[in-house]
């Protein structure tokens, strides 16, 4: 069905704006609705409003293991940092970059990739950095982050993201629109009330990565590699029967640390994933088959170790998703792992899905009996990644082989301790269920107060 807006010349925006997307029904609905609020822009309760500093600098930016954490966008997700694979820079490119410096109490934006996640830096144990393509905003003392970024978060606030994303070679959102955002101003209880559930949301966010970081801890403490680190040597002798079977010259592969972790995995029972699940890769379509809504259509950036992520997902119609389910439709029970661009992150499915997935992800079948949320969890910790990173090649995406999936070693710990550490990693994704359902009622509740007072 067509939509169209009929729009008096005296609202074109004094000309800045004719193309039709700005004038969608949707957008002059949130207008309205906006101008029947007490509202201020961002500039108006910001101390600040930026993104970076002098573009040029990032040619100082040089990635360590540990140092400064420099966030990216694909570490702001709708609410949170994740720090999970946060990169890190040095102390001196830090302070050569202090302009984009992230401090406690700002609200984070992303403006370019996935467009329009906002977070509040929150509990920041030490200094953080950011990107280019993160807006930095630092509200007044009288405005909480926490409800500005609910609010950034809600319906409410997307619509004026969304409405204000131009794409050339990229889809981006500039700051200036951002600081001329409107934000709706409630009584001091009602906003109150948002920012307490979206402080409850974070707490649970950080109780369920703490019952996550405690499973790693318990498996690595069981294998011995409690104070492993993957540091790199300067050189190893290697047999040249090994480098004949591995069908490998390159001297990374053969760095002791991956070794160590062969080693330990062997020392517990090790088993080859191969042998502990039948792996079936996922479909993928033309693009001509994506919709604007129907069913899913699970992509590598769709998967986190901790959950399915919802924003920014694919669609592929009711007909095709029929033709393709039988083959491609993930089960309850099996694992998703990812073996294309970002290998080797796996997720346990508590539910089945409606939906398929795409070709750079496997769908794991337990062949023995082995816990699934511990065979998922060696995958995700330092056991399996080190032997992914080993792995793993391609000059623009990484790609892990299919034969490299199969031989993954996954070390075989007494069926009780898998339980304890399953048990774990269960209280942390029930723990994550809770945290996202909070920030779900903050969103709603301010949408809720500005759809009532716009009645």
């Amino acid at each position: 069905m067509i939509t169209f807006s009929i729009i008096q010349k005296s609202r074109l925006e004094g000309a800045k704006r004719l193309d039709a997307d700005y004038y969608q029904p949707e957008y002059l609905d949130l207008e309205r609705k906006l101008a029947l609020v007490e509202t201020k822009t961002i500039d108006e309760i910001s101390k600040s409003v930026v993104s970076f500093g002098a573009y040029s600098l990032t040619s100082y930016i040089e990635w360590q293991e540990s140092g400064v954490p420099y966030v990216n966008v694909g570490d702001i997700h709708e609410g949170y940092i994740d720090t999970s694979s946060i990169k890190h820079i040095s102390e001196k490119v830090d302070e050569i970059l202090k302009k984009s410096r992230v401090n406690n109490g700002q609200v984070l934006l992303t403006m370019a990739g996935t467009i329009g996640n906002a977070a509040v830096a929150h509990n920041l144990s030490r200094n953080m950095n950011a990107n280019q393509a993160i807006a930095k905003i630092t509200p007044i003392d009288e405005v909480s982050p926490y409800y500005l970024a609910a609010f950034l978060n809600s319906k409410y606030g997307q619509l004026q993201t969304q409405r204000e994303i131009v794409s050339s070679v990229q889809a981006n959102i500039f700051l200036g629109p951002i600081k001329r955002f409107r934000i709706p101003f409630f009584d001091k209880e009602s906003m109150t009330k948002i920012e307490s559930i979206y402080r409850h949301f974070l707490e649970t966010l950080e109780h369920s990565q703490s019952l996550y970081s405690q499973a790693e801890k318990v498996l690595l403490e069981e294998l011995g590699l409690k104070d492993f680190k993957a540091a790199e040597d300067l050189y190893s002798v290697v047999n040249f029967s090994n480098i004949k079977s591995a069908n490998r010259i390159d001297a990374e592969y053969f760095q002791p640390k991956y070794e160590k972790i062969i080693s330990v995995s062997r020392k517990h029972g090790g088993k080859a994933l191969g042998e502990l699940t039948m792996a079936k890769k996922g479909f993928e379509p033309g693009a001509d088959a994506y919709e604007d809504e129907g069913k899913l259509f699970i992509r590598v950036s769709s998967l986190s170790k901790h959950e399915l992520l919802e924003k920014d997902q694919k669609y592929i119609n009711k007909k095709l998703y029929e033709e393709l389910r039988k083959e491609y439709e993930p089960k309850r029970g099996e694992i998703l792992l990812t073996k294309d661009a970002s290998p080797g992150v796996a997720y346990v499915l508590d539910t089945t899905v409606e939906g398929i997935i795409s070709s750079g992800i496997l769908r794991l079948k337990l062949r023995e009996e082995i816990n699934p949320d511990y065979l998922a969890l060696c995958i995700n910790s330092v056991v399996g990644q080190m032997q992914v990173e080993r792995d793993a090649g391609g000059s623009v995406i990484a790609h892990w082989k299919p034969e490299q999936v199969k031989s993954l070693l996954v070390p075989i710990l007494p069926k009780a301790m898998q339980k304890k550490i399953a048990q774990l990693v269960q209280e942390s994704h029930a723990a994550r269920k809770k945290a996202k359902d909070l920030l779900e009622e903050a969103k709603r509740k301010v949408e809720e107060l500005i759809e009532s007072t716009a009645k």
